[in-house]
């Protein structure tokens, strides 16, 4: 299930490592071929919050079986394709699909897992499928496109996701959802949807192809930040909003979010960029670049699975968060002083190790501070806030990242440098601001998020009466009220089912 509901990073990865095979094999042109890429990201990030909202209201189980049914069909015909149009309608569908499966997976998680050291290991389980799916993917698709051919890339995902669907069929219990008269806002919906779309492909096509100053770009991009401005006005005024503003009340939710967004920006700088130095400057192959990789997955996945529980439930989320985001931002330094004939093993497997373990200790963490807000009726919503947060910060920082270091390398060609030289300098500068990324999103979890201490205890070292207590002791923004803002004379406030009941704020 969390491999399906995480399928983004992978996704991207695998199909990047094949783009030439797919290129040379269907006749893509250089600029059209972009679009395998694209179909994918403009739904997938397109649809995220509102397929959360949608599983609050009908259900997260029926959504995810839904979104993993289409993910799993449009792979097919993904790996079927023999023509251009083909494989990029079927790459949209899929991307309708990654985004009904991932957009309800935390929420799936903190509403089956509500005992404290539970919940914790399995979103621990989950930081490391959504954290290393882009090393793993890059290992997979060099694996597959290298032993069979690039079809077969989306073939796999197709007894993977009918033993995911048997399983989850099985073992997971059929919520009924609010209904949709609670939160059935056409409007809303029809805004933020095409805000995020039209977002997305801002970024991944016009300000990666004519730069952020276009005309385009910008006439684009405004037109989708009125969008979202008319959403935000929107779900202020609706009597059943699509997402409730209450949720913003929440530093540790609206801090956690945004430390996601510049996490997530950095680290595909990694992904994406330290494959192309490892490719065009120590000349490694697809699966050399894999392997290469593998190092940082295999921390990541110790830490996420094995030190993740017992480190949040002792320290607190915060306390774990900004140690791991600081041994990051060491990896990340240290990758940028690779040089033009570097060695593995002295420059890049130290990088490797240390970005492991900062993104595996913290990511976990991370994902429990933006979930600590969620009631059960908004758990699918939050769940998807905190991917399309990733996806945004995700295609922001690679189109900032590959914009700048492609301009530093043109410029150091123009100065007389070699070509692997300034493509050595150009990656050394991206990997600067990846870290300097990594660095605001500290100085934003220090300010912002509120400190919890341990599980079960409150600052001053007493458990919380009762035992449901939400975090800071106080109700939750919001709590009384009803959607169309009146007091409710109901007595039973939404019950929060993340880390609010789980932490207490110092």
């Amino acid at each position: 299930m969390r491999l399906l509901g995480n399928c983004s990073a992978l996704d991207a990865t695998v199909v990047n490592v094949a783009l030439p095979s797919i290129q040379t094999d269907l006749h893509f042109t250089q600029s059209s071929l972009a679009w395998v890429i694209n179909a994918y990201l403009i739904t997938f990030g397109g649809l995220l919050l509102l397929a959360g909202r949608i599983g609050d209201l009908v259900g997260r189980k029926r959504v995810f079986m839904g979104g993993l049914a289409l993910f799993t069909l449009a792979s097919l015909v993904c790996g079927l394709a023999q023509s251009q149009g083909m494989l990029v309608v079927a790459r949209f569908v899929q991307g309708v699909g990654g985004a009904l499966t991932s957009a309800v997976i935390l929420g799936m998680i903190v509403t089956m897992f509500t005992e404290p050291r539970e919940q914790a290991k399995a979103i621990g389980v989950y930081g490391f499928v959504a954290s290393a799916g882009g090393s793993v993917g890059l290992l997979a698709g060099g694996l597959i496109t290298q032993a069979i051919d690039w079809h077969w890339i989306f073939f796999v995902n197709v007894p993977i996701g009918i033993a995911t669907g048997a399983l989850a069929q099985r073992l997971l219990e059929r919520d009924a959802g609010i209904g949709l008269r609670a939160g059935a806002d056409v409007p809303g919906a029809t805004l933020i949807t095409g805000a995020l779309m039209l977002g997305v492909y801002t970024i991944v096509k016009p300000a990666a192809e004519q730069g952020w100053g276009a005309s385009r770009t910008l006439l684009l991009g405004a037109i989708s930040l009125v969008l979202l401005v008319a959403f935000i006005a929107r779900e202020a005024t609706a009597r059943n909003p699509l997402m409730p503003l209450r949720m913003f009340r929440s530093r540790n939710v609206s801090g956690a979010n945004a430390v996601q967004a510049l996490l997530v920006a950095g680290m595909f700088g990694l992904f994406f960029l330290g494959a192309l130095y490892l490719q065009r400057v120590l000349h490694y192959d697809a699966l050399q670049i894999g392997l290469a990789f593998l190092p940082a997955t295999l921390v990541m996945g110790t830490m996420s699975l094995r030190f993740s529980e017992r480190l949040i439930m002792s320290f607190g989320p915060k306390t774990t968060l900004i140690p791991g985001l600081a041994v990051a931002v060491v990896g990340l330094l240290l990758f940028a002083r690779a040089p033009v004939h570097g060695s593995y093993l002295t420059d890049v497997l130290p990088s490797m190790v240390l970005l492991g373990l900062g993104i595996g200790g913290s990511f976990p963490a991370l994902m429990t501070l933006a979930m600590s807000g969620a009631t059960r009726e908004d758990a699918g919503l939050a769940s998807g806030l905190v991917n399309t947060a990733a996806q945004v910060g995700g295609a922001l920082g690679l189109a900032v990242l590959a914009t700048l270091s492609a301009t530093h390398t043109k410029h150091l060609l123009a100065a007389g440098k070699s070509a692997a030289a300034a493509l050595t300098g150009g990656y050394q500068l991206a990997f600067v601001i990846a870290a300097a990324l990594m660095l605001a999103a500290i100085a934003v979890a220090a300010l912002a998020l509120k400190a919890q201490a341990p599980a079960g205890v409150h600052a001053g070292g007493h458990e919380p009466a009762g035992g449901h207590e939400p975090a800071g002791g106080h109700e939750p923004a919001g709590g009384h009220q009803r959607a169309d803002g009146h007091e409710s004379a109901d007595e039973h406030e939404p019950e929060r089912v993340a880390a609010g009941p789980v932490y207490s704020e110092a």
